[in-house]
This record gives C-alpha cells, structure tokens and sequence, in this order.
C-alpha cells in the first residue's frame, strides 16, 4: 500500500527534502527518502548550514582540516557546501536523467551578503554553478528588486536558478518574466532555450505573520489563499501566447514551489500546508519532519483548482480583518532578507571558531 507521499508523488507534485547534512548522505537516510518517499530533490540555505554546522562533529574536523590547508570564511564556506551538494546531486543524477532534466535537482544559495548587489550576485551564480559540475544543481537568487535583473541575467548565461525569497502573486509574476526574458534573449542570440528554473513561494510566514491580528476563523487561510491565487497565475502563464511561443522553441516551464511548508502554529495540523497545495506539475519542499508525518497520516484528497478556487472571497476578508497583501509581502521578503544574512553572520562565526581550535 502506497504512503501519502507516493501518492501526492503519483498526482504529479514532486516531494523535496528542505534540508542537508553530511550524514544525511552518508547513513543510508537519504536514500531511504528517495526509496520510501519519493522525495526527488532537496533544498538548503543559510540557516540550514548553520544548523547543520553546529549539530555535527563531522563539520567540526572537517573545518579544522580545510582551515589548517589555509581556508577561511566564505571560501571555506562554499567548499565545504559544494561537496556536500554535489554529493546529494548525484543521489539524484538517475531521477534527472530519467525526468529528463525535470526532477532531480539540489540548490545552492548565493551569499545573502549579495542582497543588494546585482553585479555580485550575478558573478556568484555564474562561479558556483561552474564550480559544482553537476548539471542538477540550482543556484539560489532572491526575487528581490536587485535579484530580479541577476535572475534574468544567470538565466540567459545558462545558469539554472531557483528564486527564493516570493511572496505573493506579484513576487511571482516578476520572477517568471525575469526567467522568460533571459529565455527569449538566449532564443534571440541562436543559444539552446532548455535552462531549468523553479519559483519558490514562501507559505507559512504569512500565517505567523497575522494570526494574531485576524478573528480565530481566519487562522492559517492567508498562505493557502495567496497560493491558490499564484498557482492560478502560474497556470493562466503556461498558457499565455508568450509562453507557449517559447515552449515551441524548446524551453522548458519555470516550476512553481512551495517552501516553508511546515506549520508553525502547534494548534494546526502539522501537514496542513502539503494537504492543502497538492498541485500538479508544482513541487514542495517540506522539512524532515514534515515529509515523514506527512508519509505516516497524511490524506491527499484532492488537488489545487487551476482557478484559484474561492481563494479570493477569502483573501476579501482578510483585508477587511485589515490586512495589506502587497505591504505584507514586501515587509516578509524584507525580514528574510534580513534573517539570511544573521543566519551567514552567525554561520562566519561558527565557523571561525572551529578553525581557530585547528591550531
């Protein structure tokens, strides 16, 4: 009998690991991820690092070594992240040789120290996806102001990308014309259309961010309503002229996914969010903790309608609850992009003091 997790895996959403570790690759876990679960790609990001970092002996000599070789800081950084994504890249290689290019896929973040610089954050894309040599591996650009140009950019230099940091329809929006138009320049400068690229949506922030200024009936619906709303954008674009005219050349849909969708609040279901965005052609990536609870009792009943469902009608009640969408979004992609550079400070530090003790 299938668990929940194959069976939103047999919908046609792809279930991805919001987490790396060293052991994770090694102890056999991950593999029984892919094998039990049908998870088929993963995530990281500053904070995962940082966590992973400070939990594990294992990074602590490793650390140690590389600083005695002469390394430090963000150099030593990305080394040490490099080989163990590039490891979980090839846990993954069979999926994407088999999807095609579609599945398959690990993510690297850029320095969240590049939030503002267009430049760097382009240069740094460009470095890290050669560096890796793994033609499943994501780069990670926020959908920031100075990330929307850098994501277009990479894009057209063939660099695939998984935008982070969006938080609502019009985050959304501004990533996939960011993604179509480094598409349409490679089309126009003779160069192969096929460069991979995901759009992350931040889900259960939204909820934290209002329950406690909204009527206790509206708790935990603002993330699932704006999903709903995106993924009806997301489908009206794959059906748009200017993009099928692209599909026509050979290029491949930017995938809309779901992050940051295990729940936060302790009085709602702990797979509320998996339940509720099961959507084909999408993917979610979901903590540990979160993929096996999900496995273990969680109901895949229906999936997301294409329009949008009664997302709007909902979404009216919380702006007369008061609430702003498009101040919120901005104030949430703002505090992350706040939060992921603490995140790499704290990450410097640790760090730092193991290498001091290789001495």
């Amino acid at each position: 009998m299938m668990n929940a997790a194959q069976q939103l895996h047999n919908l046609g959403q792809s279930l991805w690991l919001d987490n790396i570790t060293h052991s994770l690759l090694t102890s056999g876990t991950l593999s029984r991820y892919i094998e039990e679960f049908a998870v088929t790609g993963l995530t990281s990001n500053p904070t995962i690092f940082d966590q992973a970092i400070k939990s594990t002996g294992y990074y602590a000599d490793v650390v140690r070594k590389k600083a005695a070789e002469g390394k430090s800081g963000e150099a030593l950084f990305f080394e040490l992240a490099l080989e163990d994504l590039t490891q979980a890249a090839d846990f993954f290689r069979p999926v994407y040789e088999a999807t095609d290019g579609l599945d398959g896929w690990v993510s690297l973040e850029v320095s969240p120290l590049l939030a503002d610089d267009t430049p760097g954050t382009i240069a740094a894309a460009v470095q890290l996806h050669e560096r890796a040599q793994r033609p499943n591996l994501f780069i990670k650009i926020p959908g920031t102001r100075a990330g929307i140009p850098a994501i277009e950019e990479a894009i057209f230099r063939g660099v695939p990308v998984n935008v982070t940091l969006l938080f609502s329809r019009e985050h959304y929006i501004a990533a996939a014309e960011a993604y179509m138009r480094g598409i349409e320049r490679r089309i126009a400068a003779g160069r192969d259309p096929r460069v991979a690229s995901v759009a992350s949506i931040f889900i259960s922030r939204w909820d934290v961010a209002v329950n406690d200024r909204v009527p206790n009936k509206l708790s935990n619906h603002l993330g699932i309503s704006l999903a709903m709303r995106t993924y009806k954008s997301y489908r009206d674009l794959l059906a748009s002229k200017r993009w099928q005219k692209l599909a026509a050349s050979g290029a491949r849909p930017q995938r809309l996914l779901w992050a940051s969708t295990g729940t936060k609040d302790p009085a709602a279901p702990d797979v509320l969010y998996v339940e509720a965005l099961a959507a084909p052609g999408t993917i979610n990536t979901m903590p540990e903790k979160t993929l096996l609870a999900f496995a273990e009792h969680g109901k895949v009943e229906h999936a997301l309608p294409v329009d949008g469902g009664g997302a709007e009608t909902v979404l009216a009640k919380f702006a007369h609850a008061g609430i702003d969408n498009d101040t919120l979004a901005t104030a949430l992609q703002r505090e992350r992009s706040v939060d992921f550079p603490k995140s790499w400070e704290d990450l410097m530090q640790c760090i730092g003091r193991l290498a001091d003790n290789s001495t």
